[in-house]
């Protein structure tokens, strides 16, 4: 992630000034991915461009043989999305806390067009304890299921203020136990808000991960746990942002750009998607392509 994720909590006075500067939505071209579109991982053969030849079956790896490919992958990931981040606005972790019960099955764009009037409107975990339901499923119904999100965040504000004297609890163990957090927000607010490192698996992580041999679990805590013992954990927050990065931008659900990934060679599963480069080159989303298709 670029940004500093400094240690931030909710604030209690409406004058605060923010502690995290996160520019979330900026639109950086992952110039990493467009690369490996035309270049990376691509060797020329008489003339016919044609992508390093895929690992061993992960089943055949040794458990250290699994982590040394496991961790090279991470590197060659951080060459290619040197700019990967949290994708939703923030200031501090109450506003990211709200931000990602809102992103449940909306997308982050959506999101941030809707928390800046949210975020205006309600500043504390007070102001979303005594928040007017109805006003409140106003301002968030365009992110879809509006009203059990709008019952989070009056729930996560009136535990906050019961029982965290209105500040977001920076443990995993106390972020569980708040309303619409599990721990997929928790550790989206741990590595993002606090700077805590956290496994962040989402759909498209848990996708990457199975493809790539690392675990043959679908249960996210497992997955969580699967990627843990392989991954160094200073690199968890920022790996679990390169991943869903290349989730959304190569290694798509129904036609992975499997010709134009810059980690093919280390892929067991090269070959579910198109291998041509040109071809596979297409696929690939820029970041302005995905804005403008949401």
């Amino acid at each position: 992630m670029n940004s500093t994720n400094a240690s931030s909590t909710s604030g209690n006075s409406s004058t605060r000034k923010p502690i995290i500067t996160v520019h979330c939505a900026r639109r950086v071209e992952p110039a990493g991915a467009i690369a490996a579109a035309r270049s990376v991982a691509l060797t020329t053969l008489h003339g016919v461009a044609k992508v390093a030849a895929p690992v061993r079956a992960a089943a055949q790896e040794s458990p250290l043989a699994l982590k040394r490919r496991a961790r090279r992958m991470n590197r060659e990931l951080a060459g290619m999305y040197p700019d990967a981040h949290c994708e939703l606005d923030f200031t501090n972790a109450l506003e990211l806390s709200v931000a990602t019960i809102l992103s449940a099955q909306c997308t982050d764009r959506r999101v941030n067009e809707v928390t800046p009037r949210v975020f205006a409107r309600y500043r504390t975990a007070e102001d979303y304890a005594g928040a007017s339901r109805a006003e409140l499923e106003e301002l968030v119904r365009p992110t879809g299921f509006y009203r059990n999100k709008t019952t989070s965040l009056i729930k996560l504000g009136q535990a906050l203020v019961e029982r965290f004297d209105g500040e977001v609890p920076r443990t995993l163990a106390e972020l569980v136990t708040l309303p619409g957090f599990g721990r997929k927000t928790a550790n989206v607010v741990l590595g993002n808000a606090f700077g805590v490192p956290g496994l962040t698996v989402d759909t498209h992580f848990g996708r990457l991960v199975r493809r790539w041999g690392w675990t043959p679990e679908t249960d996210p805590v497992k997955v969580e746990h699967a990627v843990a013992e392989l991954i160094e954990k200073p690199e968890w927050t920022d790996f679990s942002h390169r991943t869903i990065w290349h989730g959304r931008r190569v290694c798509h659900s129904r036609r992975p750009a499997c010709g134009a990934c810059g980690i093919a060679g280390l892929c067991p599963s090269y070959g579910i998607g198109p291998t041509d480069p040109d071809e596979a080159a297409r696929l690939v989303k820029s970041t302005e392509q995905m804005l403008a298709s949401r």
